[in-house]
């Protein structure tokens, strides 16, 4: 095995991460190794290893976004500091689309096969990864190879129809980022930057014409045939999407798995599904939410993410569990971590929307009209979307138009958290060819700073012939509100470039009743 530095540029990257663990070793790495796939298919991997001599662990990321920055700094440099061999592995990834994800399984099983040849491999192996990267862990643990001691899955993938459609809506904004990451990434760093910049220039206008499949190409620069499937195949019933959702996986798994993401993370919602289903399955599990979005939970979120991450591997790799927190899960609810047992908490608040634009006990019979017309679709603003945009913002600017409707309780008496799921059950009709319904829950802070705490979308394609009953799922957050805070409601159309515009014309939607849900069911 030759020892040979990792790359100058891994190294200094390495050296711009602040209050990380200092490093135990010194780091050699090979680069080029071939890895078979299961149908024979080459697959390239770097290796990163500890230079001292003894038996390490081993951590396999699989990565369809190249095996260079940031992997190799974030998994193979910083990991290997810690005393483990780290495998960064090419992988099918997503631009291949079902075939692809379906195939993931068995090259992860080919991969490990590989390893049990490597005269360093001890036996003992972990897997971890972001993103995509969560996806081949779960695809590997459908069928879990002895080897398989600990998983940590962050802001991870798990049913790929989730990431690009949303309450019966296409997201645009991130199915268009994703796929620029996916297919300029692995040409370079200075590639994908340069992509990634002209996606955000041009994705508004995109997002305003009507023809997705032609205007998504003067974002990505080149055509994909995955994201034409996608659009063609909206429904997770079709047989297009067989065998690509990976949930049941945590049914029954008892590889001990930590999850990790942000209360702004495009795949939050697959997160805490998966971590209900392996706390229902026995499987020892953990669970960390930060304030943070897709990408940033590896920039403002570093130092919490790679503690958590080394401490389960650590604990489950080598038997030793001093890294590892107190409690199951640990969120973040905007003045410092609350430190649970479990998540969901138990318990809900419910507040009725009013005709006055506040939020209160009673319900209001008088109908709302909340006008809608696609060709002009409030502007996104932060929230779980991929890319700079994201996150918490502020949205007073956004609450002036005349198509957003907001609903705010009185300024709070005393201290409570809102922790939990959250979702807006109401009942509507509307007047056009069909109808959207975006709910937004803020808190607005004594300032009158109205800040996005989640939200959620439902489409209606066709106008209902009657009021109905819907319910938006708003995803889920952990926030105390201070005494003088007020907590708001937002209804409004699908916000633009984050949803797809709906092809139909302006509508008014009559809002019948409306109340928030702050918390788990069975109120």
């Amino acid at each position: 095995m030759g020892h040979r530095k990792p790359p100058w540029r891994v190294r200094a990257m390495r050296n711009t991460f602040k209050g990380l663990p200092r490093a135990l070793h010194h780091v050699a790495y090979e680069s080029g190794l071939v890895v078979p796939g299961a149908d024979g298919r080459a697959f390239t991997a770097d290796h990163y290893f500890p230079v001292d001599p003894g038996d390490f662990p081993t951590l396999l990321v699989r990565t369809p976004y190249g095996r260079g920055l940031p992997w190799a700094a974030l998994y193979g440099l910083l990991f290997a500091e810690q005393g483990f061999h780290v495998v960064l592995q090419d992988s099918r990834g997503p631009l291949g689309g079902p075939d692809s994800w379906r195939a993931e399984a068995a090259d992860g099983h080919a991969a490990v096969a590989w390893l049990r040849e490597q005269r360093w491999f001890t036996g003992v192996l972990g897997t971890v990864g972001p993103s995509y990267m969560g996806y081949t862990q779960w695809a590997l643990a459908a069928s879990p190879p002895p080897e398989l001691r600990a998983m940590v899955i962050q802001v991870g993938l798990s049913r790929p129809h989730d990431l690009y459609y949303t309450g019966g809506a296409f997201n645009l904004e991130t199915a268009l980022v994703a796929t620029t990451m996916a297919v300029h990434q692995s040409r370079g760093l200075g590639a994908y930057l340069r992509a990634a910049i002209r996606a955000q220039r041009r994705m508004d206008k995109a997002a305003r014409d009507p023809s997705i499949k032609d205007a998504y190409v003067s974002v990505l620069g080149e055509r994909a045939a995955v994201l034409e499937g996608v659009l063609a195949h909206p429904d997770p019933a079709d047989p297009f999407w067989a065998g690509t959702d990976l949930t049941a996986v945590a049914d029954g798994l008892r590889i001990p798995t930590a999850l990790i993401s942000g209360w702004y993370d495009v795949c939050l919602d697959q997160t805490l599904r998966q971590h209900s289903r392996l706390v229902r399955s026995g499987a020892p599990t953990s669970l960390l939410v930060g304030p943070w979005t897709h990408t940033s939970a590896f920039d403002k979120g570093i130092k919490d993410v790679f503690a958590d991450t080394l401490g389960w591997l650590n604990a489950h790799l080598r038997d030793d569990k001093s890294g590892l927190r107190p409690t199951q899960v640990r969120v973040w609810a905007g003045d410092g971590w609350r430190d649970l047992t479990g998540w969901p908490p138990a318990g809900n608040v419910r507040r009725h929307v009013r005709a006055d634009g506040t939020l209160g006990d009673a319900t209001s019979h008088e109908p709302i009209p909340l006008r809608q017309d696609p060709a002009d679709p409030p502007p996104a603003l932060g929230g779980p979307r991929l890319g700079p945009r994201a996150g918490a913002k502020d949205n007073r600017e956004l609450e002036t138009r005349k198509d957003v409707l907001t609903f705010t309780s009185e300024p709070s008496t005393r201290p409570f958290e809102v922790l939990g799921p959250v979702r807006c059950e109401a009942r509507i009709s509307a007047d056009g060819a069909g109808a959207d319904v975006f709910a937004r829950l803020c808190v607005v802070d004594t300032q009158g700073r109205s800040t996005n705490l989640c939200d959620g979308l439902l489409r209606l394609n066709t106008a209902p012939a009657g009021p109905v009953d819907i319910t938006v799922p708003m995803s889920a957050t952990a926030r105390m509100i201070h005494p003088g805070e007020r907590i708001r409601l937002q209804l409004s159309g699908a916000p633009s470039p984050r949803f797809a515009r709906r092809p139909a014309g302006p509508s008014v939607v009559s809002v019948h009743r409306a109340s928030l849900v702050l918390g788990s069911a069975g109120d």
